[in-house]
């Protein structure tokens, strides 16, 4: 999917409204106050050696930085959210909030926008290292982060 499709769900999901009740699907958790959208997703990485792995982890960075300046360009300089915090809180069976609950389990940190009431964060993550990278955009309440 290029760019201009990323942005084009981005602001797909940013206008819409948030459920009641968290449901999913292949690519979308919704839920009170948040959506999680799978903009791209690798295949799994069960038998794969380090090397292509590794150039995985590098074309998905690269695809994260130019979504990264395309919506700067949009809403000015993201504020870095480092989910590590939230993952301690999440492993010591400490409250966190969605969409951050989630997200925290294999996105390290998001870039993220306060735009018309809403927080918009995207990030790249991949729960163990067997497991498919994604390029994740979450949309939540403004007060979510």
């Amino acid at each position: 999917m290029a760019i201009d499709a990323y942005l084009t769900v981005i602001d797909r999901w940013r206008l819409r409204d948030f459920p009641a009740a968290p449901g999913r699907s292949a690519l979308v958790e919704s839920g009170p106050g948040f959506h999680i959208v799978g903009l791209r997703v690798s295949q799994e990485f069960w038998d794969a050696d380090l090397a292509e792995v590794a150039e995985a982890a590098e074309d998905f960075e690269a695809e994260l930085t130019v979504l990264v300046q395309a919506l700067s360009l949009r809403w000015g300089e993201p504020e870095t959210i480092d989910l590590a915090d939230h993952l301690e809180r999440t492993a010591r069976g400490l409250p966190v909030r969605p969409p951050l609950d989630t997200l925290c389990g294999y996105v390290p940190r998001m870039h993220g926008w306060r735009v018309q009431g809403r927080w918009i964060g995207v990030g790249v993550g991949q729960g163990a290292r067997e497991l498919p990278f994604q390029l994740l955009v979450a949309v939540g309440e403004e007060a979510a982060v």
